[in-house]
């Protein structure tokens, strides 16, 4: 078997990679463990100083990452050379605060002594999505490093390129043999992965049908999980919002990464009184993004993923408009090569439509009319996912009110779009998976909260 990547922007064939066979992946993680039982022994302050290597790479490599991205999954420059920096974050937030995250608590008791510490699980394996190729996956691994773990990356396999310059990244900052390792292989091979004796744990972002398979092996093995997985993210417009700042927010949210995105805006939800101002402004700036060639420092947009995805976008789309949703903007496959879709706005979009009751993967905003708070409310929370929210008032005590009390998600924004940081916890409930990703929260999840008793 083989692993083959096309360049969405022209569907043309960019190279292929031979699948590792069984016996490699088994090689290469008992190579995993053993680099695991010597770095589980290292300080933080090693740790932190190649972390801090790690960051210098990628800042001094961003050019050449980002135009990987671009050929293997479309990213435009500009936004690929954002996620290396991004990365390069995460690596220095975690050299700097990892130790004192995992720092022993002591805990008054009976005892003349009694603490938590927190101990390193053995290798995580890591199943990642291609929208971000790299920022998905140092989310994920840098904490898990920090925190002593090995970590065993199965990529997507339209990204090998990518998947094979981190783990060559690592390795070049002076990251032990064999505690990152890139696994050139097919969804096929994640259950055995998992159940293998010497995986200890497992973090997935992507669908929620593979998360739900993952949870099922894992589970069946009593390994522990992070997932986060798919989302439909409502953004609240309420009459008293600024309208330019609003559409400018949410345009900028919906098309982010050509709206392949989990938590990208999807369902725009405006009180009846801002509709039509709205519309018009909504339409206006989704317009005046260039759809293009990625490797173009002028395109704003990028053609989708796979062929494949643009299709099931646009029949979602075509579906909607069947069932009585009505397009402003877009709506229909350029005669070009590439995976190409223009950024589309649909109207008077209701409970029963594709894009209301399904995630929309790429760059189709719904807009649903509400009469009031609470009907805003009822319809953001009306979806199997429950990742990402935000609420957009002048009035910010309401909407900071509704994002603590009313909307039924894992991150919740006011008066600007979804995000991730570093600082905070990110993660979604409900169909969205469970967990949390970055932050004290992240690096905690992949540890052994150990109490130690001594009388």
């Amino acid at each position: 078997m083989a692993i083959v990547t096309i360049n969405p922007a022209t569907g043309h064939t960019i190279k292929s990679y031979p699948e590792i066979s069984a016996q490699e992946i088994g090689e290469i993680v008992t190579q995993a463990h053993q680099a695991f039982v010597a770095w589980r022994r290292t300080s933080f302050t090693q740790r932190a100083a190649t972390m801090k290597n790690v960051g210098e790479l990628l800042r001094k490599d961003h050019a050449s990452h980002a135009r990987l991205m671009a050929e293997e999954m479309g990213k435009p420059l500009a936004q690929g050379r954002s996620e290396i920096e991004k990365c390069a974050w995460v690596c220095d937030y975690y050299a700097e605060h990892a130790e004192h995250f995992l720092a022993p608590e002591h805990i008054a008791s009976d005892a003349s002594k009694s603490f938590v510490t927190f101990e390193p699980l053995g290798i995580l394996l890591a199943v990642m999505p291609w929208n971000f190729p790299f920022w998905q996956v140092f989310r994920a691994a840098v904490p898990a490093l920090m925190a002593g773990n090995a970590v065993l990356l199965k990529h997507a396999s339209n990204v090998p390129a990518c998947a094979l310059a981190i783990e060559d990244g690592f390795q070049q900052a002076g990251l032990p043999q064999g505690l990152f390792r890139s696994l050139l292989v097919g969804s096929a091979h994640v259950a055995e992965l998992i159940e293998h004796p010497l995986v200890k744990a497992v973090t997935l972002t992507g669908s929620t049908p593979a998360g739900k398979a993952v949870a099922a092996n894992a589970g069946a093995m009593l390994k522990k999980t992070v997932l986060e997985l798919g989302g439909s993210d409502p953004y609240i417009i309420l009459e008293d919002a600024d309208l330019e700042a609003t559409a400018q927010a949410c345009v900028a949210s919906r098309l982010m990464n050509g709206g392949q995105s989990c938590i990208a805006a999807k369902r725009f939800i405006v009180v009846e009184s801002l509709r039509k101002p709205f519309e018009a402004l909504f339409v206006q700036k989704m317009r005046a993004y260039r759809m293009g060639d990625p490797l173009q420092e002028d395109t704003t947009i990028g053609p989708l993923a796979r062929r494949d995805l643009r299709d099931a976008l646009h029949d979602q789309v075509q579906r909607s408009i069947t069932k009585g949703a009505r397009l402003l903007l877009g709506g229909t496959i350029p005669n070009r090569p590439g995976a190409y879709y223009p950024p589309t706005v649909l109207t008077e979009v209701a409970k029963g439509m594709p894009v209301y009751d399904e995630e929309t993967f790429g760059p189709v905003a719904a807009i649903i009319s509400v009469k009031d708070e609470a009907q805003a409310i009822q319809v953001a929370n009306d979806s199997p996912f429950g990742l990402g929210a935000a609420i957009f008032t002048t009035n910010s005590p309401r909407g900071e009110r509704i994002a603590i009390e009313q909307l039924d998600v894992g991150c919740c924004f006011v008066n600007t779009f979804v995000r991730s940081d570093p600082r905070l916890p990110f993660g979604g409930i409900k169909q969205s998976g469970y967990g949390r990703e970055l932050s004290v929260f992240g690096i905690r999840e992949f540890v052994n909260t150990k109490t130690v008793y001594v009388k």
